[in-house]
């Protein structure tokens, strides 16, 4: 009675030289080696794709509604934080989750160079990470200098640990946009 490893060598030297020829199996072995890490640099260039066009977007929708406060408009109609971030949020075109969690500052400092952009969270918290600076609605009357701040913790969907996008504790990455105007005299 032959044991199963005698059988194989046995077949083997019956048939290696068609087993040693038979590639049939190599493509499929290949794709094995080289999918997974194919899929994971698309997916890294999606996910910086649409960070990138997220902060894009943050961006464009923050100086669009600015322009109100700089002509004035919002200080006569009397808006409000609110309004603002609704005139915000209308321009985000679903590329936020959760647009309440958009954090805004409209102050009004003295000049150009007094102008402080304050990053308004904890960096390190990991859970149930709040605002550390309050939101808060300054919009000033004409020719004043007006500093506008928008921040926003977007989800990261592939974190990569230290090569990854995240730049918050959580794992989170903290998207960020600030400018300084005169407004108009008005």
């Amino acid at each position: 009675m032959s044991n199963p490893f005698t059988r194989f060598i046995g077949y083997f030297r019956q048939n290696g030289r068609a087993l040693r020829h038979d590639e049939s199996a190599a493509t499929v072995v290949e794709f094995g080696l080289l999918a997974f890490p194919f899929f994971l640099i698309v997916g890294g260039l999606l996910q910086t794709s649409v960070l990138f066009l997220a902060a894009n977007v943050l961006d464009s929708a923050v100086q669009d509604a600015t322009r109100q406060i700089r002509t004035g408009q919002f200080q006569t109609s009397g808006a409000t934080l609110a309004t603002f971030r609704t005139q915000v949020c209308d321009k985000l075109f679903g590329l936020f989750p959760d647009c309440s969690g958009l954090h805004l500052r409209v102050v009004e400092v003295t000049n150009f160079q007094s102008a402080n952009v304050v990053e308004p969270v904890d960096r390190t918290c990991t859970t149930s990470c709040n605002w550390t600076v309050p939101e808060s609605w300054t919009p000033g009357a004409g020719r004043s200098v007006i500093l506008v701040q928008a921040h926003y913790r977007y989800p990261v969907v592939l974190p990569f640990g230290p090569l990854g996008m995240a730049n918050l504790a959580d794992g989170n990455r903290l998207m960020g946009m600030a400018t300084v105007f005169q407004n108009e005299p008005f």
